[in-house]
């Protein structure tokens, strides 16, 4: 059967401006319901669960999982419209020599990061996962699925006099790795190798394919024009 072409109601369980901005710019304009997920508790079940440590790929993934199922289980236990959505749950995190780095714990923290950062490479792990929790006469699967992309960052070998500033203004402070490419600390990510949005915090490549695997055409998810 070909894929339906109805429009798809997309919840962002993600309180991200990078996430929400990425998907406006593509055409794509989600409700917005941040979940509320223990990540620390949530990481700590999958480790017992999985007898030991988990890989960063699959600790975004893992936390990506949690935050869309929390976020449908709640609409649909509120009875609310969008129950009858399509959820995407994210999380991103950097890995540097085998350590796993979200968001700064403070300015010291931020400092810290980017002196072990600066004119190194690491890789920024991006989990996506989506539940279609869609009525089946909207065309409801029930299907849930998820992957997460990795994609390789070289940093600036910026001075500490740098590192102080882009500190200084916040916002390394609000975001895994401390750092963005595409906000403030843009000039100090010299390259990267792999998708560029996945860096952003939502791979738009990766979220197509995703929603092939649920016969969701890419169109479907566009604001009407």
């Amino acid at each position: 059967m070909p894929a339906s072409t109805a429009p798809v109601r997309l919840v962002l369980a993600s309180q991200s401006p990078a996430r929400l901005a990425t998907l406006a710019a593509a055409g794509v304009t989600p409700r917005v319901v941040v979940s509320s997920v223990d990540e620390p508790a949530v990481l700590d079940a999958a480790r017992a669960g999985f007898g030991g440590d988990l890989d960063p790929a699959d600790a975004v993934l893992v936390l990506a999982q949690a935050k869309a199922e929390e976020v449908s289980a709640r609409l649909e236990d509120g009875g609310e419209d969008e129950a009858s959505a399509l959820v995407l749950g994210c999380d991103s995190m950097l890995e540097l020599d085998g350590e796993i780095l979200g968001k700064p714990a403070d300015a010291k923290d931020a400092r810290r990061r980017w002196r072990a950062m600066r004119g190194r490479a690491a890789v920024l792990h991006t989990g996506h996962w989506l539940v279609d929790a869609r009525d089946p006469e909207d065309g409801g699967t029930g299907g849930t699925l998820g992957a997460s992309s990795s994609t390789t960052v070289h940093f600036a070998d910026v001075d500490d006099e740098e590192i102080d500033a882009y500190v200084a203004t916040g916002e390394p402070l609000h975001v895994a790795g401390a750092f963005t490419i595409d906000g403030l600390g843009g000039p100090y990510v010299d390259r990267i190798e792999g998708d560029h949005h996945g860096v952003v915090g939502l791979s738009l490549p990766l979220l197509r394919e995703l929603l092939g695997e649920l016969e969701i055409p890419w169109r479907s998810l566009r604001d009407p024009r």
